[in-house]
């Protein structure tokens, strides 16, 4: 049975940092391309950042420069560093992981305000 569990969102003021988790079991998660998208109330689900099995990264534009994205295979895990963060970043954060199939977490939410 494929998981995968985000965790990290929370209440953030603009300008702070967030670091989200997805912990990822049930698949060879070394081989599978993952990465976030959001979901902000209204809005459609879109991609944020992906990771490829060999490490290399694309970002939305909306979020170069600020988020990062970063992976690790011996513990299964990928995250995202989101740091500047402003209110248009609030959305629940969403894993997914990719190769074959398409698998999804249940999502985090982060909110941005003050």
């Amino acid at each position: 049975q494929v998981q995968l569990v985000e965790s990290g969102g929370d209440l953030v003021q603009p300008g702070g940092s967030l670091r989200l988790s997805c912990a990822a079991s049930g698949i060879t998660f070394s081989i599978h391309f993952m990465a976030w998208y959001r979901q902000a109330p209204g809005k459609q689900r879109e991609l944020v950042a992906r990771i490829t099995s060999d490490g290399s990264t694309n970002y939305a534009d909306s979020v170069k420069g600020r988020f990062t994205i970063s992976r690790d295979n011996a513990k299964n895990t990928v995250y995202l560093q989101m740091n500047s963060l402003k209110p248009e970043d609030t959305a629940v954060y969403y894993c997914q992981a990719l190769r074959n199939n398409v698998y999804w977490g249940r999502g985090t939410q982060v909110t941005v305000s003050s």
